[in-house]
């Protein structure tokens, strides 16, 4: 993913302010949004704050722009991260129903293309774009690999992150349904929690060199696909343990919030205002048909239905394993089998469905 791009800033209140003064807004604003999306229990608020605050400096004239270093880092951490919700529960699960996990996952994905087919056909946003836009896989995962396959990681960011405060909403209600009130034990964070520090130096470690060996070998997305790559084969063999501590989580989710935001000028900006009703809609019908699916796990394969919706539910990985994590009589093995799969196969799969449509559009 490139950081930062290009183009010159438009004028705003913020063009003749010495960039340490810029910094220092930005990280003000970045902590003031976090927290207030966190005391109301939005997820991903710690990407989603960051985020907001460098599209408010950027769209004011703001000239600073995340170091591209630690951004790397940052993408590399994120694979750690899907490296570590790979394990080998989530292999036995997939492997005693591997026919209808993926039936489920290839349903899903065919409609999110279906779905990027039609935004590119309408002209609401650019095949690339709209394909990883509306990919079912983890938003941060989709957002950092978009732009080395020739989308806007900026709308793409947008896409994706409204799908997921409106899936996490959705699933918390259903969630509520059944088992009461989950918002409190969701949302319960230990900031500074005890770990291993062996674990930690093994993951920076994986961290820098996977993200290093990603940027050497020039494979779209490597960053994050080397690290998730080898920490899952490394974990999975039991030869380290990924250890993420949510301090160094939010460090990492500043930096691509940042690296995103800071990005976004005016013009882009009303170009996601101009797409929103398309995009919402989109959202809703990708809602609707996991919903489907749900309903056909629960009559089919005699799954419980607060599993399966969960299970199905279309994106933020994250926040469905904490809502699954705090309801009770939830098969939490299969409900992170079925995201789990889903976003591997989304990775492997998004590339050559989004060159497939940007160069089917072409010709047409």
């Amino acid at each position: 993913m490139t950081p930062a791009p290009s183009e010159p800033p438009a004028p705003g209140l913020l063009a003749k302010f010495p960039k340490p003064a810029q910094w220092a807004i930005l990280i003000a604003a970045s902590v003031a949004i976090a927290l207030v999306l966190e005391l109301a229990a939005v997820p991903a608020a710690l990407l989603l704050g960051p985020m907001l605050a460098g599209i408010l400096v950027g769209i004011n004239g703001g000239r600073i722009r995340a170091p591209r270093l630690p951004v790397i880092g940052a993408q590399s951490m994120v694979g750690c991260l899907v490296a570590s919700a790979i394990t080998s529960e989530i292999v036995f699960t997939f492997l005693k129903d591997w026919p209808l996990f993926i039936a489920v996952v290839a349903a899903v994905i065919a409609t999110s293309a279906v779905l990027g087919w039609m935004i590119t056909w309408m002209k609401v946003l650019p095949g690339t774009t709209a394909i990883w836009g509306v990919a079912p896989g983890g938003a941060s995962a989709m957002m950092l690999m978009s732009a080395d396959f020739g989308a806007d990681a900026r709308l793409v960011a947008f896409m994706q992150y409204l799908r997921v405060v409106m899936v996490a909403g959705a699933a918390s209600l259903v969630a509520r349904l059944w088992v009461g009130d989950v918002s409190a034990a969701a949302h319960a964070v230990v900031w500074f929690p005890p770990f291993a520090w062996t674990g930690l130096a093994a993951t920076l470690a994986l961290a820098g060199l996977g993200g290093v060996i990603g940027v050497g070998l020039r494979v779209p997305g490597g960053t994050l696909l080397v690290p998730m790559i080898v920490g899952a084969i490394l974990e999975g063999a039991g030869l380290i343990a990924i250890t993420l501590p949510p301090w160094l989580l939010a460090a990492g989710y500043t930096l691509l919030g940042w690296s995103i935001g800071l990005g976004f000028t005016r013009d882009i900006l009303a170009h996601a205002y101009r797409a929103l009703p398309q995009v919402v809609l989109s959202i809703l019908i990708l809602m609707g048909v996991c919903a489907v699916l749900a309903f056909v796990l629960v009559q089919v394969a005699g799954i419980d239905p607060l599993t399966a919706y969960l299970a199905t539910s279309p994106g933020g990985m994250d926040s469905v394993a904490i809502i699954a994590a705090s309801s009770s009589n939830v098969d939490m093995s299969f409900v992170m089998a079925l995201q789990g799969v889903r976003l591997v196969i989304v990775l492997l799969a998004g590339p050559p469905l989004a060159r497939f449509v940007a160069q089917r559009m072409t010709r047409e």
